[in-house]
This record gives C-alpha cells, structure tokens and sequence, in this order.
C-alpha cells in the first residue's frame, strides 16, 4: 500500500483566502477516484522553507492523504499542476510513501 500527501496552501500567493469549496471539491474528486481521503482541515499544519538567497516563506497548510495499492503517478503529476494552476502556486508538494497496514 501506498500513502499520497497533498500539502494544499490555505492562501494564494497575493494573500487572499483559498475558497472553502475547492477544499470540498478536492475531497469530493479523491474520494470518487480512490474511494477515501483523510483531509487534514482543522487545525492548518505551517510550512516554511527558503528559497536561495531569499527570506524564509511560511504558508499556512491542509493535508490530503489517499491510500492506494497502485499508484499512477503521471496522473497525479497532472493533478498537482492543475492544482498549482488553480492555486497559482509555484509548486504544491505531494508524497509518496510505502505504508504497511497493521
């Protein structure tokens, strides 16, 4: 099994709110494809890192974690950019991890 991790920003880059309904989309769209998503919402995770020669960027984050058996990773590379259009995003992160499930 494996574990995907979308690390999706609260906020554009200009600052402005990411809509609560892409959220809702987003969950609707993973759990129609893979049958479940755990969306870490809540209580938003923080993100920081530089950029070379730059000042340190924080973000404000919400999780997605899909658990799938065969990962097809050309379409969640084109997930990700249709994201980071929406989002106008430089670059979402997304995970991969091999998971064993007790």
């Amino acid at each position: 099994m494996f574990v995907v991790e979308l690390f999706i920003p609260l906020e554009k880059p200009d600052g402005t709110a990411v809509p609560v309904n892409v959220f809702e989309r987003i969950k609707t769209e993973l759990t129609e494809r893979f049958g479940g998503v755990t969306a870490h919402l809540q209580s938003p995770a923080e993100g920081a890192w530089k950029p070379e020669a730059e000042d340190v960027v924080h973000d404000r984050i919400a999780i997605f974690e899909v658990m799938v058996e065969d990962v097809d990773t050309a379409w969640w590379r084109d997930y990700r950019h249709r994201l980071e259009v929406e989002l106008d995003q430089h670059r979402i992160l997304a995970r991969l991890h091999q998971v064993t499930v007790l």
